[in-house]
């Protein structure tokens, strides 16, 4: 069993998915607004219901490779948001994926958060080199989360992935971990260094 660690920052914190998060889950992935622009067609509740079992699954396969964790506002425990992280097969890379906040979520306008505290967990305890993110070409506020996650622009992608019935274009951004290191907060650098994620008061 391959359980993240809680990780707690300023604005928000991230843990695993619980049974108990199905009703949010699904919430997002069958709202038409919230999936517009994920690489991932809207779900039916059953496909939600399919996609949620596979991911309290994670934990438990070996070698692990997907990371799907809740986002939650400090002092509460409400999923409000979920954030990936998607290992590669080969060398020492990940993907950010599926940064979605619902539209009541009290920690709105600080996604880039969970972003960094799941950097910090990937360029330390996971030993990754480097750790890409993207979005669609049309989505232009998501520049901004990146750049606040440390991200720095690379390419655009053409016509990456399939929704919608459209092929869309997709901008890439990616850190290196000894660049990245630099711009830690001390809360990150504990979690860079394997220790307890520190719950900010």
């Amino acid at each position: 069993m391959t359980h993240i660690p809680e990780l707690h920052g300023e604005h928000l914190w991230l843990r695993e998915l619980r049974a108990t998060d199905l009703a949010a889950f699904e919430r997002i992935h069958t709202h038409r607004l919230l999936t517009r622009y994920l690489g991932i067609d809207r779900m039916d509740a059953r496909q939600a219901q399919d996609a949620f079992a596979q991911c309290l699954a994670q934990p438990y396969t070996h070698p692990r490779r997907r990371h799907t964790l809740a986002i939650c506002a400090p002092g509460g425990d409400t999923m409000v948001g979920t954030m990936g992280l998607l290992v590669e097969d080969y060398g020492r890379n990940a993907m950010l994926t599926g940064l979605v906040l619902l539209p009541d979520a009290p920690v709105r306008g600080h996604g880039h958060e969970a972003g960094r505290l799941l950097m910090a967990h990937g360029f330390g305890p996971l030993g990754l080199h480097r750790i890409w993110a993207g979005h669609r070409a049309d989505h232009t506020r998501m520049r901004d989360v990146m750049l606040a996650a440390g991200l720095q622009p690379e390419a655009t992608l053409r016509e990456l992935f399939h929704t919608q019935g459209l092929w869309h274009d997709v901008t890439t951004y990616a850190a290196l971990a000894h660049e990245w290191r630099r711009s830690a907060t001390p809360v990150e650098q504990t979690i860079l260094t394997g220790g307890h994620s520190l719950q900010a008061v």
